[in-house]
């Protein structure tokens, strides 16, 4: 009789840890929630290495974690980052192309805005790069502004891409 306990015991045991590992938890707030808990504020620098928290029971038998292919575009992803230093950096997301920053105020600006940039695409192409700001009211900025710093990030993509080609 003990032993059919004990085999019971472990059976359920094991079934309750197989269920726990199979969560995933993803770090940082909603992807386009603006109003979305988002944790700690990142710098530039930590935003670019900060990864997606995949774990789950088939990460056991699967491959490493190295094996996954990131569909954005770094040239991008990088001017991004670069373009909006003035912004602190909330939440990133390199497998969805995704950056969040909180409020700042750009150099030589008055007004406080927050951007959500997508990079939806691996090319280095306009139509890869969408970007939304918001002003400190919650409102959106006028679209004129948002496509310039659409261009912004794109001319400076550019010049980096240049520059890994002369080396």
């Amino acid at each position: 009789m003990t032993l059919t306990k004990l085999l019971n015991t472990s059976l359920i045991l094991l079934v309750c840890i197989g269920v726990a590992a199979c969560g995933g938890k993803r770090k940082g707030g909603g992807i386009f929630d603006p109003n979305a808990p988002t944790g700690q504020v990142l710098s530039a620098q930590e935003a670019a290495v900060e990864t997606y928290d995949k774990s789950s029971i088939w990460d056991v038998f699967g491959g490493t974690k190295g094996d996954q292919k990131v569909n954005v575009n770094r040239y991008l992803w990088i001017a991004s980052l670069d373009v909006l230093s003035f912004l602190p950096v909330q939440s990133v997301d390199p497998f969805t192309g995704v950056i969040i920053t909180g409020y700042g105020t750009p150099p030589g600006g008055g007004r406080s805005y927050r951007a959500t940039v997508h990079i939806k695409d691996p090319a280095l192409d306009a139509r890869s790069l969408k970007v939304s700001l918001h002003s400190s009211g919650g409102r959106s900025v006028d679209p004129s502004t948002a496509r310039a710093v659409e261009d912004a990030i794109l001319s400076r993509a550019r010049q980096i891409r240049i520059g890994d080609s002369k080396l």
